[in-house]
């Protein structure tokens, strides 16, 4: 075996088999699953290593970390979207990284694929609201700092910063909302979106176009407003005829309002229960995921995840007729993400960690 990287692999592999967290798969020649003892936990992936998970004929699922994996990566990428880890106080399974490191974590994961982007491609970061000072309750201004830091280290420019509503959200913080009565509840998360040029751009909002409503077509139809008027001060006119011109529906706010919960994770948890699976603590809504994949990409494009999960952004590009790589660390969350993809066209799990 004269290639280097396979040498990786093969000695990443041995490797984990070692402390039996990897078997081979019976009959298969050179395919590997976690070990039954070990799926209840989470397995990252070796340094240096990246093996393939799964893939379609439009993607491919990587365990790895992302920036491995695309420090290997050579293709131009036309769309980030991803939801990083969040900064908390109390860390998820697969890890916690803290506000005073948090600004390096990110721009450290994006700095190989802001390297590939191709000219007019978006960043888009799912982040929180809810990091406070300790035992205050003052807001944390990591994602000020975030914003600075991705265009003074990364020479990205913000381009839109949307807001996602999730009616589902439980209330909280509880401590200074609930209990010491200082703050609102919160109710959207920030998605910041990054570019690494001014125009033309991929995005473009003609893709995610709504429906007009009853009362809007009802205007159109009868040749548009009738008044003359003026507010703000004139900042603001509307003449006879405004809003006669038919179009293909309305441009959406940023203000983007969807449910956390959705068909497609709720598979997915009862797969992994099924399993032996461990569930994933912190997933973020398909519908979200195909919105901004539409919204910041073209069909063909190549969209890419740093940290996949369950790959949500991997099977929204899938959906919408991107080309996708998702990587993740944990080798359990890409066991249990499969499950998404096993009606996808070209679905390959015979190669789940082969050499």
């Amino acid at each position: 075996m004269h290639n280097p990287m396979l040498r990786k692999i093969r000695w990443a592999q041995q490797s984990l088999r070692r402390l039996g967290l990897l078997e081979k798969v019976p009959g298969e020649r050179g395919v590997w699953r976690s070990t039954k003892e070990s799926r209840g936990d989470l397995t990252p992936a070796p340094p240096r290593a990246i093996l393939l998970g799964f893939s379609t004929k439009l993607g491919l699922a990587l365990w790895g970390d992302c920036k491995d994996v695309f420090s290997q990566i050579t293709e131009p990428v036309h769309c980030v979207i991803t939801s990083p880890p969040y900064p908390i106080a109390k860390g998820r399974a697969y890890g916690a990284v803290s506000e005073v490191e948090y600004v390096d974590f990110i721009c450290h994961a994006l700095e190989p694929v802001v390297r590939r982007l191709a000219a007019g491609a978006c960043v888009a970061l799912n982040l929180t609201n809810d990091v406070f000072l300790k035992g205050t309750p003052l807001r944390s201004m990591f994602k000020e700092r975030l914003v600075l830091a991705v265009h003074s280290r990364l020479g990205l420019n913000k381009l839109e910063e949307a807001c996602w509503v999730d009616s589902t959200k439980a209330p909280g913080p509880i401590a200074w909302a609930s209990k010491e009565r200082f703050l609102l509840h919160t109710g959207y998360e920030p998605i910041l979106i990054f570019t690494n040029s001014d125009k033309p751009l991929f995005a473009n909002n003609q893709r995610v176009l709504l429906p007009h409503s009853a009362q809007h077509l009802k205007l159109i139809a009868k040749g548009g407003e009738a008044r003359t008027g003026s507010y703000g001060d004139g900042a603001n006119r509307i003449r006879p005829g405004a809003f006669s011109r038919p179009t293909a529906g309305k441009i959406p706010t940023n203000v983007l309002s969807f449910p956390h919960r959705c068909r497609s994770q709720d598979e997915v948890r009862k797969f992994v229960n099924r399993e032996g699976l461990p569930n994933h603590g912190a997933t973020f809504p398909l519908a979200l995921a195909k919105f901004l994949v539409e919204y910041l990409s073209e069909a063909g494009q190549l969209v890419v995840d740093p940290f996949s999960g369950w790959f949500t952004t991997a099977l929204a590009a899938e959906l919408t007729g991107r080309r996708w790589i998702g990587c993740e660390k944990m080798l359990q969350y890409i066991e249990g993400a499969r499950r998404r993809f096993f009606d996808c066209d070209g679905y390959l799990e015979d190669y789940l960690l082969a050499a």
